[in-house]
């Protein structure tokens, strides 16, 4: 078979839409839930990982930030956004909540998960 555009879509090489995610984390004594979209790892995961390898940037945000998107699939954070340099104010994401992010990442990526 031919690599082009029809047989790597027809052969699931692309992401696709995102998958709808509901997300739990506890900030103090408050539990927030929330959904949230994660775009299956992909092109964008790809070179923000190459990117923090080269010392551009953190590889947890930029896994974030390339991974957690709205229903159409733009993304919902910069790179800043997560590390807090957007807004030095409001400061960086919060610790479990970023667990939470991470944790549906790696479920709709199947990550640490071995095939039978």
């Amino acid at each position: 078979m031919s690599l082009t555009l029809a047989s790597l879509k027809q052969a699931g090489a692309f992401t696709g839409a995102p998958v709808e995610k509901e997300i739990t984390w506890k900030q103090g004594e408050t539990k927030h839930t929330m959904t949230t979209y994660v775009r299956p790892l992909s092109f964008s995961a790809a070179v923000s990982d190459i990117r923090s390898m080269n010392g551009q940037g953190d590889a947890v945000a930029g896994r974030i930030a390339a991974s957690i998107v709205d229903e159409e699939g733009v993304p919902v954070f910069t790179h800043a956004d997560i590390t807090g340099e957007a807004d030095p104010e409001r400061g960086a994401l919060d610790g479990s909540l970023t667990m939470a992010l991470l944790a549906a990442i790696s479920e709709v990526n199947h990550l640490g998960k071995t095939g039978s």
